[in-house]
């Protein structure tokens, strides 16, 4: 069984125990996380900029550390953004998985990078 701890809602939690005693809730509105999740997401990917798709799958370790601190601090922005405008973010996933088979269905979309709006390759 998970400790709640290594839930999302878990993280959710400690973040706002985080935020509160530093009190930066005054601090954290919607505007602000947005801006900081994009300069995190800006800072992510400064690490694959300039390599090839196949130097990309193969970090050395160091470069990995440092992606993984990356994307830990996507998600505790992100989950701290979903959580100030109350968005559960596992349904709003759920739900825009389902948007996506709708508009990229398997026979069309195998194999296909195109956009769903883009008009047929000739």
């Amino acid at each position: 069984m998970k400790k709640t701890s290594d839930t999302l809602d878990g993280l959710r939690d400690a973040l706002r125990r985080f935020a509160a005693a530093r009190e930066w809730e005054q601090f954290h509105t919607p505007k602000n996380l947005a801006m900081a999740l994009s300069v995190e997401v800006a800072e992510l990917l400064e690490h694959f900029q300039w390599l090839t798709a196949d130097q990309s799958a193969r970090l050395d370790a160091k470069t990995k550390q440092a992606v993984g601190e990356e994307i830990a601090d996507v998600l505790l922005y992100l989950t701290r953004l979903a959580d100030i405008l109350g968005i559960e973010p596992i349904t709003a996933a759920q739900r825009k998985m389902r948007i996506n088979a709708r508009k990229y269905p398997v026979r069309s979309a195998r194999g296909n990078a195109q956009k769903y709006s883009a008009k047929p390759r000739r």
